[in-house]
């Protein structure tokens, strides 16, 4: 699935790639759900990624996440 790919691509300091396979899956139509976005914001959780988590956040919102409790943490975590 995406998530595990996205998520493995996180777990391995590989944000950037996990970004691009993010953006990758939204082009071919496929909608993040709230563990697609904790595991892409968990990705940025170093200074050098806060723009791409910027990024990540307005996809959040445009798709009504904002109130989550799960991927509120996980932007404070960012």
């Amino acid at each position: 699935s995406w998530n595990v790919m996205i998520a493995a691509y996180a777990q391995h300091g590989h944000g950037k790639d996990a970004f691009k396979l993010f953006k990758q899956m939204q082009h071919k139509g496929f909608k993040p759900d709230k563990i697609t976005f904790v595991t892409i914001l968990n990705a940025f959780a170093s200074p050098e990624a806060i723009a791409l988590g910027k990024l990540v956040h307005a996809d959040i919102v445009i798709q009504g996440f904002e109130s989550d409790v799960v991927i509120g943490t996980a932007i404070v975590n960012m």
